[in-house]
Formats: C-alpha cells, structure tokens, sequence
C-alpha cells in the first residue's frame, strides 16, 4: 500500500507554488479559482495540513477526498470550511480536476480585529467534509459574489480602507454560511430525525451489558464516530432538534439511568456511580444533583 506524503503549508505562497500557481497578489489573502490549479497526479494518497483558513466552493470534483476518517464524492456544489491546522487527504491515483473558488485566510490578517476571536465561534470550521454546506443557486451566487468583492479589493492599491473592508466582506460570509447551516439543518429535517433516533439507539445500546464500567461514560466524540459525523455538526444537529447539545443528551441518559436504579435497588450510591462509568461517586452526585436538584440519596428517600 502506498504511503501517504505530507505537506503542511504555513503561507498563502506554500499553496500557490504547490497548486502551480503565480504568487499571490497579497502574502495574507488569495482567492483562487480551481479551474487554474495545475492538475496533480500522485501514486500515494497525499495529506494537506494548511496553517491558514480556508473556505472552498466546489463544483464538478471528479476524484475523491477524505477530511479525518470521511470520504467524500463532490459530485454538486458544496461549500467546506478548514481552520488552520486540519487535515485534508486526496486519494492517490486520481488528477482531482474541479471547478469552484478557494478563500484562503491567514490568521495574521485578522489580528486586532474581532473577527480574529469571532472566527473561531463558527462551529462549521470544525465540520468536516461529510457535512459540506450544499447551496441553492441564489445562495451560491450570493457567496461567489461576496468572494469576488474580496478579491477584487485585496487586489486594488492597499490604503488605510483596505482591511477593514475586507474584514467587513468575511464577516459578511461567514455570517451568510452560518443562516445557510441552519437553513440546510432545516431542510433536512427528516434526515437529520433519523440521526437523532440513530443517536438515542447507540446511546441506550452502550448503557447496556458491561461496556459503561470497561470504558466509562461515553463521549461526544465516540458518538459521533458511530454515527460517521463530526462532534461539533453532530452536536449542533441535536441542539436544533432538540435544544440540548449532544453532552447533554449523554448527561440526561446517565441520570434517567440513575434515576432507575436508585429506586428499584439497594444498590448503594457508590455502587451505582461506578454502574454507571464514573471514576469517582462525587462527580456522579455532583451531576445528579445539577440535573434533578437532588442528591442521589435525596431522590432516593423521596420513594419511602
């Protein structure tokens, strides 16, 4: 099996010189239309770590990539968004010849600005590929309009207007693609019932037999690799859902199984905290009593 290379791009330049591209008009801000990436043929799958934001509209991909452990057809347009210091694998064997447009933004651009804190609010920097944002035609000309007034802006003589209006045209962006998130939350409604019912199903199944006692209580990220989502799309699916982020599902499953227990039993608390995969009974009672506003022996005597 081919051994996978490795390239990490610290510079909008790196990936301008790899993608076999002219150097960028500005070191901090490119925007690049995929039609002019020089095609790439590779006999190994090749990883991509860029030390910079990128935002990337595609249509027409005729290869195949993988964010984390997804692969992912790009066989319509979709939108995905990388924060610096994500890894983006191509498989080997394949030209990956698309069309579509790249923003890519380094960090040093936004510095004293507060989009250099509110960026990193956006949870769909932490989606991967399997959850691209996938646009109506209105909405991606929405979007490829905004992306042609950044570039067209970054590539006029810089003056004290520049930044903050290039600023003020990302955060335009980024606040359009979080209405567009939500709307395809929407919009998928019935799907997205379905992860929820797959959700409560791998849930209750890890609560059964021995598995809470091996490896403790189960976490976010475990249950979004069942389900072959990312932890942060997975959790915001479910807030939308249901107003509760994935933990608290997991914390509200643990006390209804408590709750079960402490009146059904004999068991006493410290035997049921360790039942239920808790290293230490004082973090079981300190989570019942946040949920219930009892203490486990509390909610227990209120059955006498």
């Amino acid at each position: 099996m081919p051994t996978e290379s490795l390239h990490q791009l610290d510079t909008i330049a790196a990936y301008h010189q790899l993608a076999g591209l002219p150097k960028p008009a500005h070191p901090l801000i490119s925007v690049v239309r995929f039609e002019d990436v020089k095609p790439q043929r590779t006999d190994k799958p090749k990883s991509i770590v860029n030390n910079f934001y990128s935002i990337a509209l595609k249509w027409n991909f005729n290869g195949r990539m993988k964010y984390g452990q997804q692969a992912y057809d790009f066989d319509e347009g979709v939108m995905v968004f990388l924060a610096p210091g994500q890894v983006l694998t191509v498989a080997a064997n394949e030209s990956h010849e698309h069309t579509g447009w790249l923003l890519m933004i380094h960090p040093d651009f936004l510095w004293h600005t507060p989009l250099a804190t509110l960026i990193r609010q956006y949870d769909y920097f932490d989606y991967s590929i399997h959850e691209a944002l996938f646009l109506s035609e209105k909405e991606e000309a929405m979007i490829v309009g905004i992306i042609q007034q950044i570039q067209q802006e970054y590539q006029t003589p810089i003056d004290k207007f520049s930044q903050n209006i290039i600023i003020a045209q990302l955060d335009m962006l980024l606040n359009y693609a979080d209405r567009f998130y939500q709307r395809q939350f929407i919009t998928r409604k019935i799907t997205n019932h379905k992860v929820l019912d797959r959700f409560e199903a791998v849930l209750e199944a890890y609560f059964v037999g021995d598995t809470l006692q091996k490896n403790g209580l189960p976490t976010v990220g475990y249950m979004a690799d069942q389900l072959n989502l990312s932890p942060t799309y997975l959790s915001s699916l479910l807030k939308m859902l249901t107003g509760q982020n994935a933990q608290q599902h997991i914390h509200n499953k643990v006390v209804d199984k408590a709750k079960e227990k402490l009146s059904t039993t004999d068991s006493s608390v410290s035997e049921i905290a360790y039942m239920l995969g808790f290293e230490h009974p004082q973090s079981f009672s300190k989570l019942f009593k946040s949920k219930t506003k009892f203490t486990p022996l509390a909610f227990r005597h209120s059955f006498n």
